[in-house]
């Protein structure tokens, strides 16, 4: 029996399967992911800022493509925290990624290089206001990221945003946030979802290079454990509740909050707090100890055991126990 999914505008917008794109998760995403997300019949999404110079960027698609049996995306930060991103941009044009996803700015730039040379681009939006001005640059879909959303999230509800900017704009609207089961998957797009950006739920894969205990971490804690922190980026972000992240608050001290706010330095305070916060994450990341932050969202709640890729797949879209 065909699968209803695959009747979602994404699975034609990326010859895939299932519309559903494995997001981008800074430090969780990696090769070995996404070459397996494309032979589950989804696409697969990596952050250009998981490689530390564009070459190792370079070295990193070409091993994806030489695997990989669909499409593969690159994640650009386009605003001024991100220092590499044209130089991130040329070389994925160069290697000919399948789509990109920006975040975080403006994708005037990267909307028309990659339309040049038939790359599709997909970007982050919060809102109707920004939905329709990346609609307006020519973006080939929105990704509606919604208060349910791990990592950085919105602030409305799914089926609020989705019926939101489906009203406003005419490209395909890819939910973000919310699902982490099949039952999850059926509801958000009864809103009208044109498909999905999962991410969560695919931190405690076997191909994920994260500690175990990050990964454990996602097993044992559930929705109810997530909470928002500013500490880490200076823009809401998700992370579990854990002891460490108790004790040390979710909100920004005195001085980043009046540093944030100073217009001539403010670039330059969002930047370094930006790359302290990713540090912090990649040695959590890495390595358990005391000081440990995590990112997640609260779909972790359907996260029991530790998978590959490939049965959280199956299980997402046929069984319903992801």
């Amino acid at each position: 029996m065909e699968n209803p999914l695959s009747d979602l505008p994404l699975c034609r917008l990326l010859n895939i399967k299932y519309p559903i794109i494995m997001a981008p998760m800074f430090l969780v995403s990696n090769e070995k992911m996404l070459i397996a997300a494309s032979q589950a019949g989804i696409a697969g999404a990596i952050p250009a800022l998981n490689y530390r110079t564009v070459e190792e960027l370079r070295a990193g698609i070409k091993t994806i493509k030489a695997s990989a049996t669909g499409p593969i995306g690159i994640n650009l930060i386009v605003n001024a925290s991100n220092f590499l991103m044209e130089e991130q941009l040329q070389v994925c044009c160069e290697e000919k990624v399948d789509f990109f996803i920006t975040s975080l700015g403006s994708p005037a730039k990267v909307i028309e290089e990659a339309h040049k040379i038939g790359i599709k681009v997909f970007c982050d939006v919060t809102d109707v206001k920004y939905a329709q001005k990346v609609a307006d640059l020519g973006a080939d879909a929105v990704i509606a990221v919604n208060n349910q959303a791990g990592g950085h999230l919105g602030d409305l509800s799914p089926q609020a945003l989705i019926q939101a900017i489906k009203a406003a704009v005419s490209i395909p609207v890819i939910s973000a946030g919310g699902v982490g089961c099949k039952a999850d998957l059926d509801l958000i797009a009864s809103y009208g979802a044109d498909g999905f950006s999962i991410g969560s739920i695919f931190i405690a894969s076997e191909e994920a290079d994260v500690s175990q205990e990050y990964k454990q971490a996602c097993v044992d804690f559930g929705a109810k454990d997530i909470v928002t922190t500013t500490k880490l980026s200076g823009t809401p972000c998700t992370v579990i509740r854990t002891p460490y992240v108790k004790e040390i608050g979710t909100t920004q001290n005195w001085l980043e909050r009046i540093l944030n706010k100073n217009k001539r330095i403010k670039k330059w305070v969002k930047a370094i707090v930006f790359y302290r916060g990713m540090q912090s994450l990649k040695k959590a990341a890495f390595g358990a100890t005391y000081k440990t932050v995590w990112c997640a969202g609260p779909s972790i709640e359907h996260v029991h055991t530790i998978r590959p890729v490939a049965q959280i797949v199956n299980e997402l879209v046929e069984d319903g126990k992801a």
